[in-house]
């Protein structure tokens, strides 16, 4: 039996532009989702999720592709078990040379699902390493980042970017542009998020992003303008210049904003962020509902979402310097 965790992240800046080949800069938080992998006879799965901010489940199910669990549950949430799941197994088996070994995997995520947090790339992160090694095999974090992203890509139909997985895998701040990803220097920057308890989907936000960029040119240009933006703001982390960083948050979020992927609870959150004195503040992931991410060095910012109407819930997260991890 093997154990590993891997952590959760916010986009500082880039969502969305990133699939275009822009820059982006996630941050790890010290959010993790943890999988456990112990090998079985047969060649099944055995997914059980214990908590993924929704009701638990547990199904069983051939490696045989074909096969569909026979269970009612959201179709997210049977992504969630099956496609993110049956990707992270296939990449372990593919590594350690293991085609027919099944598994009993049991997944535990302090992160909410589909929130714009990383749940599926920590999640696949984590499983990748935990079933690898239990068959044997150890793997580098910037193998597993390379193989996460591959499930991620091939579940998100194509519209995946490396960003969620190579920051999940390695951790800290980080730099991804196309196939380019490289840490950064960072602080511990003083985040707070607020949730709205719900979610987004992410393939229908970035489908719509891809149209309105494909009939005006303002479109693109917005995109264009986020690259921009996600420049300036590497020179204000390094420097550690807080208020430029927020500055340019509040600039993200309106560009993000005008491509169509807020949501009236996110712009309510990160407008009490920035009236209890936030330096910035901005949606994070695909937008559509999930997390906003906002810069606050005092708990003015958390005890104001904490009492906004649109915030299901607020908490600091520091900067988790640590990608996937071995776990006892």
């Amino acid at each position: 039996m093997a154990t590993s965790s891997a952590p959760g992240k916010v986009y500082l800046f880039g969502e969305h532009a990133v699939v275009y080949g822009e820059p982006a800069i996630p941050c790890a938080i010290e959010r993790r989702a943890t999988v456990t992998a112990e090998r079985r006879s047969d060649d099944r799965l055995r997914v059980d999720a214990m908590d993924l901010t929704l009701d638990g489940f547990t199904v069983e199910y051939s490696s045989d592709t074909d096969e569909t669990p026979d269970i009612d549950v959201p179709d997210s949430l049977l992504s969630a078990a099956t496609g993110y799941v049956d990707g992270a197994i296939s990449q372990a088996r593919d590594a350690a040379g293991a085609s027919d070994a099944g598994f009993e995997v049991t997944i535990e995520s302090e992160i909410p699902l589909g929130a714009g947090l990383g749940s599926s790339a920590a999640v696949v992160v984590a499983a990748i390493d935990a079933a690898s090694r239990e068959l044997g095999t150890d793997l580098d974090s910037r193998e597993i980042a390379a193989r996460a992203y591959e499930v991620e890509y091939d579940v998100q139909n194509g519209q995946a970017s490396r960003a969620d997985t190579f920051c999940s895998a390695t951790g800290g701040a980080v730099r991804v542009e196309g196939s380019d990803c490289s840490a950064i220097d960072a602080p511990n920057l003083p985040f707070v998020i607020g949730y709205d308890g719900g979610a987004g989907d992410t393939g229908d936000l970035v489908s719509g992003v891809r149209e309105l960029r494909e009939r005006y040119g303002f479109a693109a240009d917005t995109i264009d303008a986020i690259g921009d933006l996600v420049r300036e703001g590497e020179r204000a982390l390094v420097a550690s210049d807080l208020e430029a960083l927020g500055e340019l948050m509040d600039f993200d979020h309106g560009l993000l904003s005008a491509l169509g992927v807020s949501a009236r609870s996110l712009d309510a959150m990160v407008w009490a962020a920035r009236d209890a004195g936030a330096f910035g503040a901005k949606l994070t992931g695909a937008g559509g509902g999930g997390c906003i991410v906002a810069l606050d060095e005092s708990e003015e910012t958390t005890g104001a979402l904490r009492h906004t109407v649109d915030c299901a819930e607020a908490f600091r997260a520091e900067l988790d310097t640590e990608g996937v991890r071995k776990e006892a």
